[in-house]
């Protein structure tokens, strides 16, 4: 047995042995390992030590930190520190030799060194989870807002698509049904003048929209969008397609001041769709009679009414998709205004009317109509 040793050297292959089996504890259990490390160092103590069991140990405290709970990960390093001081202090108060420093440095190599440097590997590893979690939430944000703006362009275009197209096609398939149904050469050459003018208009929008689509920046500024300037031409269209054969008539009440600010692009254009979809529909479910169509502005909103009289017809004139009073309430609703189609009551119980109504505000702060 060594001078100032509990335990003979046999004994030196325990703690070994034991600090070698809690290595294998060192990242499933590493709270315990360090724990029952301490005891297992304290008896290597007895013995002459081995430098193996010390590296072990030392380990072992790195885990605890990098691997332990959060908890666990904050207490060790203060917990060391304060024991390292301890042992300095404490062995220059019995020493009283500057060589007890040493054992203090150390005390500290052992334990405090490990608890710092598993610190700041596990304050390194959070901080790059933490970059790699932002990131990861940036990037989905980004996909999220990439297929909202998508999905907004395809309805805008399928609105576009249907406002455009729908008013011809009408026209058409109402002017073909006269021309097929009445044995009368005067009646044909009039529909079929109407049928071509509007698959000649309907082909321009086509080429337009087309147009839109291919181009992009600066270039999109050359197609021109429709305004309310060209009501009174989408009314004569109207008068054209719905007079000879449908028994309607269409009268245009422009009450906006006639030094009221331009309006908005957005806005126009919303206007115009909204009213050529109703003049579409009122050709298609329209009961013969009159069809107004009324614009107003205040200083905050445009409003626009279209009436028409329904009832009395075992079907619509044409086929529709059923899609026009949808496209008509989300235009609205993109520039927040309001929308409501629906039949109204009247003083006649013979005449059922029915009434589109939309108020787009001047100065909107929705997407694109």
């Amino acid at each position: 047995m060594n001078p100032g040793r509990l335990l003979d050297d046999e004994w030196l292959l325990v703690p070994l042995a034991l600090m070698a089996c809690l290595e294998l504890l060192r990242r499933t259990r590493p709270g315990f390992g360090v724990a029952a490390g301490t005891l297992v160092l304290a008896l290597d103590q007895c013995t002459q030590g081995s430098l193996a069991t010390l590296v072990m140990y030392t380990d072992l405290m790195y885990a605890a930190v990098l691997y332990g709970s959060p908890a666990l990960a904050r207490r060790l390093p203060v917990i060391t520190g304060a024991a390292t001081l301890t042992v300095m202090f404490g062995s220059l108060a019995l020493i009283r030799e500057p060589e007890a420093i040493l054992l203090g440095v150390i005390a500290g190599f052992i334990s405090f060194g490990p608890a710092t440097t598993g610190m700041l590997v596990r304050n390194h590893r959070e901080a790059a989870a933490s970059e790699r979690l932002r990131a990861e939430q940036t990037a989905l944000l980004a996909e999220m807002d990439r297929v909202q703006a998508v999905n907004a362009e395809r309805s805008r275009m399928a609105r576009e698509l249907h406002d455009m197209v729908a008013n011809h096609l009408s026209a058409i398939a109402i002017h073909s049904t006269a021309a097929l149904s009445l044995d009368d050469p005067r009646t044909t050459r009039d529909a079929l003048g109407v049928i071509r003018e509007n698959s000649v208009e309907g082909l321009a929008e086509m080429r337009r929209l087309i147009g839109l689509l291919r181009d992009s920046g600066g270039e999109r500024e050359a197609h021109a969008e429709p305004t309310l300037d060209g009501l009174e031409s989408l009314v004569e269209q109207a008068r054209a397609s719905g007079g000879p054969s449908g028994g309607l008539s269409f009268a245009l009440y422009d009450e906006r001041p006639a030094d009221a600010p331009q309006l908005p692009a957005p806005v126009e254009l919303a206007a115009y769709r909204i009213v050529q979809e109703s003049l579409t529909n009122a050709l298609k479910h329209a009961a013969p009679g009159e069809v107004t169509i009324r614009l107003s502005r205040t200083d905050t909103a445009l409003r626009i009414v279209v009436t028409s009289r329904f009832g009395g017809r075992d079907g619509p004139r044409a086929p529709g998709s059923g899609a026009g009073l949808v496209g008509m309430g989300e235009r609205a609703t993109l520039l927040d205004g309001s929308f409501e189609a629906l039949p109204v009551d009247t003083d006649d119980p013979a005449v059922k009317l029915w009434r589109v109504t939309a108020e787009l505000p001047v100065e909107h702060r929705g997407g694109t109509a």
